[in-house]
């Protein structure tokens, strides 16, 4: 399935919901879209199927990769997905939380040295991805559970619908989502997005 094509689908779908980046916007509205060197947090928001359907760890990154470039070709557009993909692909193979951190430093060189206290008081809005999501990925590998990182990621401010978006994908792949968390966001989805859920689970 070609990406671009599929994802100015759902972005034209769901147009009348508003909150898109202007340049995402103007990309969704192109008849030729091209990746617009963007560096923002958003392609790692996205990009968590990556982290679930890859059979390695390299074939994750490559995913990553592949649904990321279309729009975010900066380095650090891809530096940013990439990272949360291999959290989640390292989590969902029984990784500690400590042996994440580890390898998300040794391979993409993010500070991960700061706690979520550390960071919340002075932490500002920026949709940059070198800036957002390291800081997002600390609230998941500081969390004991689901709930504690998507707390933990809105009490840090900022872009905090991203940062939570990031930190709940590799939470969900670290504890787990609970059962009532899991059906109240279900009952919000609409039945095309349901399909989509439920055969990603599947293949997952």
């Amino acid at each position: 399935m070609d990406p671009v094509a599929t994802l100015q689908r759902w972005g034209r779908d769901y147009w009348s919901n508003g909150g898109w980046g202007q340049r995402f916007n103007l990309w969704l509205a192109d008849d030729n879209p091209q990746p617009y060197n963007s560096w923002g947090n958003g392609a790692a928001m996205r990009v968590s199927a990556a982290g679930l359907l890859g059979t390695s760890l390299e074939h994750a990154l490559e995913l990553a990769y592949r649904v990321t470039v279309i729009t975010h070709d900066h380095p650090e557009g891809i530096k940013g997905a990439q990272a949360t993909t291999a959290a989640i692909w390292l989590a969902r193979n029984r990784q500690s939380a400590e042996e994440i951190r580890q390898a998300l430093v040794a391979r993409f060189g993010y500070d991960l040295e700061q706690t979520v206290d550390e960071i919340r008081p002075g932490y500002k809005f920026t949709e940059s991805s070198k800036d957002s999501v390291p800081q997002a990925l600390i609230c998941a590998l500081e969390a004991t559970d689901f709930e504690d990182a998507v707390r933990n990621a809105v009490s840090i401010g900022g872009d905090s619908d991203t940062i939570a978006a990031i930190a709940g994908s590799v939470a969900e792949a670290r504890f787990g989502i609970p059962d009532d968390i899991a059906a109240k966001a279900w009952s919000y989805l609409p039945v095309d997005m349901r399909a989509v859920m439920t055969d990603l689970y599947k293949k997952a």
